[in-house]
């Protein structure tokens, strides 16, 4: 069985998708190169050193975060944040840059610092308002602005009668009210990224959120120490700031890569207790704590009784909020765990762990709306059904889940690789050029002839290939569509490769669907007829026998072409009552014939019948029931069958089983075309073997060795077996001559005669023999 979806997603991850450790890598250098230079410079030395490390640190935080964003298979509100935040750190670095360049032998912040550095700061809190917030009803809205008041309050307390009462004298009034500000507005931020972090409708992972709050607490740490803090505080505060930014930035997105990577990359709010939502309870009991200390130090024994008292009473209805709180945590915890499991079960294909149609489709749609390019590669396993009827749906499904991790293999990590349904797999890539396209496909091609190692078999699971690319103004069904049509086109063309899709195609796939609607009407309407081609004894000059051949007189199209209607017919699901009636149909003149020219009439007649045919359970009893209406025995009738048909699984291997038992001949058309003609001898009863006409063209060509050789060994294989071997395709007398020289005693073509009316076919049966080769 296929191993579970979860280990398809670690292996995927090994794989395909491993995420950049470099900008990480570079972000955290710079923190620590920091540290060092501070720990070992001079107390004169300059400290225009220290600010190099800013835009570094920014240019690998918008490296981590701009590969996020520019990735197809993410979610758009995901991108959309993530690329925000390569904007803000755009704007971080320019503004690190800026201070760098003008920084002396005093630490600081110049002014020209500023309007590129709070322009982040609003690209940053764009990013958090752009992301899909929980429906919340008015109740939800006024805790959440009560929440953020109490932080506000209790901070702006804090601020005023403890840091601000550790100023050192001489600081102006309007740096210790701004860094106050900043403060309290750092502790707001710090509970507004907490709140989208535990957010069951968060699509950034949470844990991704919590390292972004690094940001604020830094905001907070930087107001205290600009009141409080000494010349060497604001030093290492001024150069460690924005390179502390830059690798939480880094680290946040390197851990949102790392969730991409997994199957499902949906985010799972964290769920229990946490300090975001405790926040303002801890402001309370901050405040509370405060409310005592003050009141201790100038009220009277009396009113600070009851303060104090007032202060244990709001303390113990915050423990009775924690503990309710824990309670509910825990319940919402299993909720938005069974939310995960059935948003990803919704989106994922359970078997091999890819996406699946609705999500493939969804994101294409993403793509197409933002205008970005686009290609789907539609990959079809050929013959698959076969695997399933041979060998059972256990090795098929094994076969599934291994094609699916080759897919995975050979794609890239801006690639979403999926499974649309049955045996039918989609691959989206992030280009709009052919020629990307096309490469792609046929890296996929390559990577499914290597055989597959399924249980104890080795098979083989080539594909064919429908190849779309985004056009102006296509959705996402549209582009499926034309994928579709192209991959039927590349079926047509002989499997196992891939076709782009053209207008064109689509007018011949409207053109197919008119002619199969058409084509049910003309059986209807008995447009149809019969042409028999005859088949003579090369040696005796005699009719042996003639194959039925449909033909449609159309009343406006004329004379429709068989190799027109025909693949209609097959694809349409047409052909089964179409060659119920050419069954009928010939056995009927067939006894006509018998009943009116008795030993004079031929002795057999051929019908040709699809593989569609052969798979109908019911298909054995409707051959019995014309035989008997007719008043025809078995022995009169061959069946020609394709060798394509022959192998379509173990339905048909058992209808022709069944007919043979019943005395019906069957021919193997078409024969020495295929790639296991042989074996099919073996495996199969077969009575009468058909030369294909490319074998017969050649041998009067004395360069074309090779099919001289093939034509004369069917010959003999036949008389070894003893089968009979028709030669088809005859066009000139010396081809007649030599198959008739070779050992082949009948043949067909249009030297000896052309399909014929019935009346025709029945001068034929009246006439002498006369050698054909002669005529």
């Amino acid at each position: 069985m296929p191993p579970p979806a979860a280990q398809v997603g670690r292996r995927r991850v090994r794989q395909q998708a491993r995420p950049d450790l470099l900008p990480l890598a570079v972000a955290a250098g710079t923190v620590v190169a920091v540290l060092v230079w501070l720990l070992v410079r001079d107390a004169g030395a300059p400290i225009r050193l220290g600010y190099a490390a800013g835009p570094v640190a920014m240019g690998a935080a918008f490296l981590a975060c701009h590969r996020i964003g520019s990735t197809i298979i993410v979610a758009r509100p995901v991108r959309g944040f993530w690329r925000l935040y390569s904007h803000a750190a755009v704007c971080v670095g320019i503004g690190a840059t800026v201070s760098f360049a003008l920084s002396n032998n005093r630490p600081g912040i110049s002014p020209y610092v500023a309007g590129p550095m709070l322009l982040g700061v609003a690209l940053l809190m764009l990013a958090f308002l752009h992301l899909p917030r929980e429906k919340r009803s008015m109740l939800r809205w006024t805790q959440f602005l009560l929440d953020g008041a109490t932080v506000a309050v209790a901070g702006a307390l804090i601020f005023w009668y403890v840091v601000l009462q550790l100023a050192p004298r001489g600081m102006d009034s309007l740096t210790q009210y701004g860094a106050a500000v900043v403060g309290v507005g750092g502790l707001i931020a710090f509970v507004v990224i907490g709140r989208a972090a535990m957010s069951p409708a968060s699509v950034v992972d949470s844990l991704s959120l919590r390292i972004l709050t690094v940001a604020p607490f830094i905001g907070v740490v930087v107001s205290v120490l600009i009141i409080i803090g000494g010349e060497t505080g604001r030093l290492w505060l001024s150069v460690l700031a924005v390179p502390a930014v830059g690798a939480a930035m880094t680290l946040a997105a390197y851990r949102q890569q790392l969730v991409l990577c997994r199957p499902g990359a949906e985010p799972k709010p964290a769920g229990g207790r946490s300090i975001y939502h405790t926040l303002p309870l801890i402001s309370v009991v901050a405040t509370a704590a405060l409310v005592v200390t003050v009141s201790a130090r100038q009220l009277d024994a009396g009113p600070r009784v009851v303060i104090i008292g007032a202060v244990l009473i709001a303390a113990f209805v915050v423990a009775r909020q924690l503990l309710g709180r824990r309670a509910n945590d825990r319940v919402l915890e299993g909720v938005r765990r069974q939310q995960a499991e059935l948003e990803h079960l919704a989106m994922h294909d359970p078997l091999t762990g890819l996406a699946n149609r609705a999500r493939f489709s969804a994101v294409l749609g993403e793509r197409l709306d933002a205008h970005r390019a686009a290609s789907v590669l539609l990959v079809d396993i050929d013959d698959f059904k076969m695997v399933n009827d041979t060998m059972g749906h256990a090795v098929g499904d094994q076969l599934l889940y291994e094609v699916a991790q080759r897919l995975c293999q050979h794609s890239a990590v801006t690639h979403l690789p999926a499974r649309l349904g049955a045996d039918e797999f989609g691959v989206l890539l992030d280009t709009d050029e052919a020629v990307e396209a096309e490469e792609g496909a046929a890296r996929i091609l390559a990577a499914l002839a290597v055989p597959f190692r399924v249980g104890e078999h080795q098979l083989l699971a080539h594909a064919s290939i429908g190849v779309a690319l985004a056009g102006p103004g296509d959705s996402a069904d549209e582009m499926l569509r034309n994928a579709d049509i192209a991959m039927y086109e590349a079926k047509a063309a002989g499997k196992a490769s891939w076709a782009r899709f053209e207008p064109r195609m689509r007018h011949e796939v409207v053109n197919h669907a008119r002619l199969g609607s058409e084509l049910h009407n003309a059986i209807i309407r008995h447009e149809l007829y019969l042409a028999y081609q005859p088949v003579f004894d090369l040696v005796t000059g005699r009719l042996a026998c003639v194959e039925a051949l449909v033909r449609w007189n159309h009343p406006t199209r004329g004379n429709v072409p068989p190799n027109d209607f025909i693949p209609v017919a097959e694809r349409s699901g047409l052909i089964v009552p179409l060659g119920s009636w050419v069954l009928r149909e010939a056995c009927t003149q067939l006894a006509a014939w018998r009943a009116e020219y008795g030993d004079a009439a031929i002795g057999s007649i051929n019908v040709n019948v699809a593989a569609r045919q052969l798979r109908d359970p019911g298909f054995v009893d409707e051959v019995t029931a014309v035989l008997a209406d007719t008043g025809l025995v078995p022995a009169n009738l061959v069946l020609e069958v394709t060798e394509s048909s022959v192998v379509d699984g173990r339905q048909v291997r058992d209808t022709l089983e069944a007919l043979h038992g019943l005395g019906v001949r069957l021919a193997l058309d078409d024969f020495g075309t295929g790639q296991s003609s042989l074996s099919l001898l073996r495996a199969f009863p077969v009575d009468v073997l058909k030369l294909d006409k490319s074998f017969v063209d050649g041998i009067c060509d004395g360069e074309d060795r090779g099919r001289l050789a093939v034509a004369a060994a069917v010959s003999q294989l036949a008389e070894y077996l003893d089968l009979y071997a028709v030669a088809e395709g005859i066009e000139t007398a010396e081809q007649a001559e030599r198959l008739r020289r070779m050992g082949y005693r009948l043949g067909q073509g249009y030297h000896l005669a052309k399909p014929l009316p019935p009346g025709e076919v029945a001068v034929l049966m009246t006439r002498p023999a006369t050698a054909p080769v002669a005529a």
